[in-house]
């Protein structure tokens, strides 16, 4: 097989042969064959030229890429959101658009009895559930979500107990950061199966359980009591959350791509302040002449009691010998400040997928078009999220727990039940419209009453059940509120006082077409 240099092109036997006797007129003969070959390539991105000589790339796994740079990225980014307010607040905006005050589940198993006794169980179970005792389960879910952002993956692990009058299910769930994970435990089996990254494979390749430290690794509380030593945890008592950009086994923090720009923008801003106190410091300096009758104001500068300057202060006069002038210091200015932190900053938020106006609150050049279609855009992302990543691969799996729970402590019929989830409703750019829209959707058949609930991040059936609770209310107590549809139309009129004919068009909406009787 012919040699092959970095470019990719292959060396035949002459080229070897010419370089051999003159490596002048070798190197001259594979310069022209490479240029030719750079000339046949379709793609431009493949081209190798002098201007990508410095362009490396590699072709290693995504798998082999997080096992050398995962702890380090994991390390800087939450140094990072310590530390630096615009880390800090695109994690808080990612968490709360996703999260919020909870994504929550609805049985469906089409039984409305076994439906309200499920949902009752869970939320009793949900005040309980944290093994540490400091959530319920959507404050689980919301801190699952700041892990996988800030440190690229979290573990929820399943901790069975005992079924108590306090505790009807018998389940609490402890969630465990990436730290948690034996990630130098590599093993190969006989039988095909092997660990990568402290996590074990059958021969199928399917998980089969984690290698965790019972205790974090990094905590520097004295040793007593403490395990430094990785344990096997089936993978069904594992809820591993992460997300998949190639085919991996685990993640990375979501700011990864921002991670030089915030290091950047941090030193950047440090050195400009430390450049302006320094100018600060010194108000001016009485120059006079030496004996000479050169002008100096170094390397004997003094201060009004004569002794040797040799650090500025605010405020500070400095004094050179035989001092009659003053010169005032006057502290430069760097123009295209704003405009540089602008673009800085429009890079970190890029590389966090969050929004400029919501990572830095600045709505000067912001219009309400543009947010619309910025928000729109990230609710989009934010949604794909919610569906794909944290409800199968974090909710899914707890309801699941939790319903196998309360089956073996013989509280349901079934360890399997039917679920909904609500994520939380986003909130209206403009409600008055929005509103509008999905009311004409709504009566268009476009969607249903109870998609339109759900919508929202209610229960439809309890929305609804508490609606017919509240007409029957009305109608014993004889009252007719401008907000029963059944009894008031759109446009104020009892529905016994309309006549035949239609109804006059609301402001808000066009003229009824054909004749057509309002409701």
């Amino acid at each position: 097989m012919a040699k092959r240099d970095s470019t990719g092109v292959p060396m035949s036997f002459t080229d070897r042969v010419v370089s051999f006797i003159s490596p002048r007129a070798g190197a001259k003969r594979y310069a022209g064959r490479v240029a030719l070959a750079n000339l046949r390539r379709s793609y431009e991105g493949a081209a190798k030229t002098r201007l990508t000589d410095g362009w490396r790339t590699s072709g290693t796994a995504a798998d082999s890429e997080i096992a050398v740079a995962g702890a380090v990225l994991r390390d800087r980014m939450r140094d990072l959101v310590r530390n630096n307010s615009l880390a800090a607040n695109a994690v808080q905006v990612l968490v709360s658009s996703m999260v919020g005050p909870g994504i929550r589940p609805r049985a469906k198993t089409g039984n409305k009895k076994l439906d309200e006794t499920v949902d009752e169980l869970f939320e009793k179970w949900s005040k309980q559930c944290d093994a540490h005792g400091h959530a319920d389960f959507h404050g689980l879910v919301a801190l699952a979500a700041r892990e996988m952002i800030e440190g690229g993956d979290v573990f929820a692990v399943k901790r069975p107990k005992r079924a108590s009058r306090k505790r009807a299910v018998p389940l609490e769930i402890e969630l465990r950061e990436a730290d948690h994970l034996d990630a130098g435990k590599w093993m190969s089996g006989a039988d095909g199966g092997r660990i990568s990254q402290g996590i074990e494979y059958d021969a199928s390749g399917k998980r089969s359980a984690y290698w965790m430290f019972p205790d974090h690794p990094g905590d520097n509380t004295p040793l007593f009591g403490r395990s430094l030593v990785s344990k096997r945890v089936p993978a069904s008592s594992v809820a591993h959350l992460f997300e998949r950009q190639r085919v991996q086994s685990r993640g990375v923090p979501w700011g990864t791509p921002a991670l030089r720009a915030l290091q950047d923008h941090g030193d950047w801003q440090l050195a400009e302040m430390v450049r302006k106190k320094t100018e600060a410091c010194m108000v001016g300096i009485v120059i006079g002449e030496d004996a000479d009758g050169t002008t100096s104001a170094a390397p004997s500068v003094e201060d009004m009691h004569g002794n040797q300057i040799e650090q500025f202060e605010p405020g500070m006069f400095a004094y050179a010998r035989n001092g009659k002038d003053i010169k005032f210091n006057t502290p430069g200015h760097s123009g295209g400040t704003r405009e540089w932190n602008v673009v800085q900053m429009h890079l970190i938020a890029s590389g966090f997928r969050v929004p400029y106006a919501l990572m830095t609150g600045d709505l000067r050049e912001a219009n309400f078009s543009s947010s619309r279609v910025g928000i729109n855009e990230f609710r989009r992302m934010v949604t794909m999220t919610q569906w794909l990543i944290i409800i199968p691969m974090l909710c899914q799996k707890l309801w699941d727990w939790f319903t196998e729970a309360a089956w073996t402590a013989g509280l349901i019929p079934d360890p399997v039940v039917p679920v909904e989830w609500s994520p939380p409703k986003f909130e209206a750019v403009n409600p008055w419209q929005d509103a509008q829209t999905d009311v004409l959707e709504t009566r268009a058949g476009f969607t249903s009453l109870a998609e339109q609930i759900s919508k929202r991040g209610y229960n439809a059936e309890e929305v609804l059940n508490e609606i017919e609770k509240t007409n029957e209310s009305l109608d014993r107590k004889k009252l007719i509120l401008d907000s029963d549809p059944r009894r008031v139309t759109r446009q104020g009129m009892l529905q016994s006082e309309q006549s035949d004919e239609p109804p006059a068009a609301a402001d808000d909406e066009p003229p009824a077409s054909g004749g057509a009787k309002e409701d």
